[in-house]
């Protein structure tokens, strides 16, 4: 078998008892990592170290791995004000965590003969969200429905490491807060207690005065 080193280094070919001597001599582990090769490949390695880096790896890798969320507002024709407000509020939210929205308009009765109604109001709140999100899918009609797909404008991950930074700057402040009400809550105890030394030396010489 042709064997690796435990730095990657080229022992080249050996015999099987040869590559066990030279392991049980490093104390370390054989492992044959291209048994299809011609001669199979092996290499000396701490075989335990190696499946727990891996495992680390793969562990950091999922840590840092951004799932695509797609949210879904429904919206009709006619909204009114209010109701459009708050929608719009949830897509605002929605795209600041970095997610996809899916807006869907739905049409009922003699709406579905009016779609420019919905592309008017799609178009609208495309323009209200501009600085937080971008058209990715134009409106589309889609049976009764005519839906649109805005991406954020900030990826996933960066907006999580922005909320773990506003959070961590709430708490910094929090924590500051304490410390201050702490430091006041002592002086005002400090004080108290010298006001009332101050009272005590008095009586005395007020009773003095008054023997005399």
């Amino acid at each position: 078998m042709r064997l690796v080193g435990p730095n990657g280094e080229q022992v080249g070919i050996v015999r099987v008892e040869d590559a066990l001597r030279l392991a049980e001599e490093a104390n370390l582990d054989l492992v044959e990592v291209a048994p299809m090769a011609k001669p199979p490949v092996a290499k000396l390695m701490d075989f335990g170290k190696f499946k727990y880096e891996a495992a680390m790896k793969a562990r950091e890798a999922r840590k840092n791995q951004v799932n695509t969320v797609i949210k879904e507002i429904k919206l009709r024709p006619k909204i009114d004000p209010h109701d459009y407000g708050t929608k719009k509020g949830h897509v605002e939210r929605f795209l600041k965590a970095g997610d996809k929205v899916k807006v869907t308009i739905m049409f009922r009765g003699r709406e579905q003969s009016r779609p420019e109604l919905g592309r008017r109001l799609l178009e609208r709140l495309a323009e209200d969200i501009v600085e937080l999100g971008y058209v990715e899918s134009a409106p589309k009609q889609d049976g009764r429905n005519m839906i649109m797909v805005i991406g954020p404008t900030k990826k996933k991950a960066e907006a999580k490491a922005e909320q773990r930074r506003s959070r961590e700057q709430r708490g910094a402040a929090s924590d500051a807060a304490h410390a201050e009400h702490i430091e006041t809550t002592e002086l005002t105890e400090h004080t108290d207690e010298t006001q009332a030394a101050d009272q005590a030396e008095q009586v005395p010489t007020e009773q003095a005065a008054a023997a005399e």
